[in-house]
């Protein structure tokens, strides 16, 4: 069940001119967005991730980082000239620290599962669509239109998205200037967009720019699911391999 308040005490049951669910995301930016929470390098975080635990994720029984790996080898197998895939592989679940107490100690319900638009009415297609009637937004005419707050095609880098682990490592990558192409960013703030890439739902929002890169997030959503093993990764062998991607496409040090 969805909860009556989110991890700061604040209430979701009241609402006026603007969305209690955007004020919510809009809230999580503002705190996160600061950078303030820690400061050190790519590979340092993908270690502190073993720390994390995804109750979203049953399949998942070795340590985070072998994940990670297990879905940047399997890509880096089948398509050996996209580094910045590799590397996009290695870093699109890094946003998960926001379950340890240093990043906040969000609630679970507040980082990880699919995510999806705000200001617009909620599509079918959203997991548990029937709980969303809970949600104030859906009983508000101001958010209940296919558009409303949007133009058809204006872009999702445009569009409000609920927040979670995939925004905040977005904002990460974006505020440390990160030269992963367009398409590495798209991933990796939209790969828990399941209506979008799973369903089709919400296309009306793209413009042509998304378009493109939605064809790489449906190659890597095919990695991220099915490439979880039993046979994990020697993480020695290759450390330098992803070292050298995160010199090329990072700073050394991050501020998170």
């Amino acid at each position: 069940m969805a909860p009556d308040i989110n991890s700061y005490g604040h209430s979701f049951r009241d609402y006026d001119v603007e969305s209690e669910r955007q004020k919510s995301a809009k809230r999580m930016r503002e705190i996160y967005v600061t950078m303030d929470k820690a400061e050190m390098g790519i590979w340092e975080c993908c270690e502190l991730l073993n720390e994390v635990v995804d109750d979203s994720d049953p399949d998942l029984d070795e340590a985070q980082i072998q994940h990670l790996l297990q879905s940047a080898e399997a890509i880096r197998k089948d398509y050996p000239d996209q580094d910045w895939l590799h590397l996009t592989a290695l870093i699109h679940d890094l946003g998960k620290i926001l379950l340890l107490p240093r990043f906040g100690a969000l609630p679970q319900w507040a980082v990880v599962g699919d995510t999806f638009p705000l200001g617009c009415a909620f599509d079918e297609s959203n997991i548990h669509h029937k709980y969303f009637k809970n949600n104030p937004d859906y009983q508000c005419p101001a958010y209940n239109t296919k558009n409303e707050i949007y133009t058809e095609g204006c872009g999702l880098q445009n569009v409000m998205m609920s927040w979670g682990h995939d925004e905040y490592m977005y904002l990460v990558a974006k505020k440390n200037g990160s030269t992963l192409p367009s398409a590495g960013l798209f991933i990796i703030r939209f790969h828990s967009f399941y209506p979008l890439h799973k369903e089709g739902a919400y296309t009306h929002l793209m413009n042509e720019e998304d378009v493109k890169d939605l064809k790489w997030l449906e190659v890597f959503n095919k990695y991220d699911l099915y490439s979880k093993s039993k046979v994990l990764v020697d993480v020695e062998k290759v450390k330098s391999y992803y070292m050298s991607l995160i010199e090329k496409y990072f700073p050394a040090k991050l501020r998170w």
